[in-house]
């Protein structure tokens, strides 16, 4: 089945993401906000599902052969092999504080493969997006990661100070890395404009990180599971300027890891 070319997809995607942006804004800090508790224990708002549920009517309508992913709703099945994933509120917890550094995340596999990516940061005023071969974009300027070669003096974010070994950080500490936390998608779009050197996620799903690996890419970096493989559905995962990736990947491991036997 004949699907339409990504570099045509893109400008429509980056108008739906920012639709999406403005819907969830329209309920951020609002002192009205119910939160409710998911059976995974993770929080969820009417901002999330409205989010979600006008992206994928979109999709839908526009792409009715293709599937969707969604951390709200789901999975579809479709028969032309592209699959749409969506991430309505990247940063929940940190939205229903009142933080503005959640996001809205989207991604376009072929055949398994992530060929498109979107970051959106309403309340930053950011949005980033790459197609594979594209190249990476911030705000329609080109992107790119830092030069900076080694792990001293790297800026490391982390989502969280959870799932950690107990020195953990204090060893990326030793070698010269200067961690930082409020991470998520944010930490992602930090490395991919060359203001951090790595973002160290330890538990995602896949609707977390399917968009970043091509921005990433397309920005000069990388973007693995802690066991260096290339995949977004490992369960966790780091994004680095590609300089320092084996080195951090390699200091992590020699923790005795934190995430389980990456050897």
């Amino acid at each position: 089945m004949s699907r339409r070319p990504i570099t045509d997809v893109l400008p429509w995607a980056k108008e739906l993401v920012a639709e999406a942006g403005a819907f969830t804004q329209s309920h951020f800090r609002r002192t009205d906000l119910a939160v409710d508790i998911k059976g995974d224990g993770s929080p969820v708002t009417v901002a999330d599902q409205g989010a979600e549920q006008l992206m994928r009517d979109a999709i839908t309508t526009a792409f009715p052969d293709d599937a969707i992913i969604g951390e709200e709703y789901g999975e579809t099945t479709a028969a032309s092999g592209r699959q749409w994933i969506i991430d309505p509120i990247d940063g929940t917890k940190a939205f229903t504080k009142g933080v503005p550094l959640y996001s809205n995340l989207l991604a376009v596999l072929d055949d398994g493969v992530p060929v498109l990516g979107i970051i959106n940061l309403p309340a930053v005023g950011e949005m980033l997006w790459a197609t594979v071969g594209g190249g990476a974009f911030c705000n329609g300027e080109p992107c790119r990661v830092s030069s900076h070669a080694t792990l001293d003096g790297s800026y490391a974010m982390a989502s969280g100070v959870t799932g950690w070994a107990p020195d953990g950080m204090h060893r990326l500490r030793d070698q010269g890395v200067l961690m930082r936390t409020w991470g998520d998608a944010y930490g992602y779009a930090l490395v991919a404009t060359g203001r951090a050197e790595a973002m160290i996620d330890p538990v995602v799903s896949i609707w977390d990180v399917a968009p970043i690996g091509v921005v990433l890419a397309e920005a000069g970096g990388r973007f693995t599971c802690l066991d260096g493989i290339e995949r977004i559905d490992g369960g966790h995962g780091a994004g680095t300027n590609g300089l320092i990736h084996e080195a951090l990947l390699a200091e992590l491991r020699s923790q005795g890891t934190p995430y389980g036997d990456l050897s």
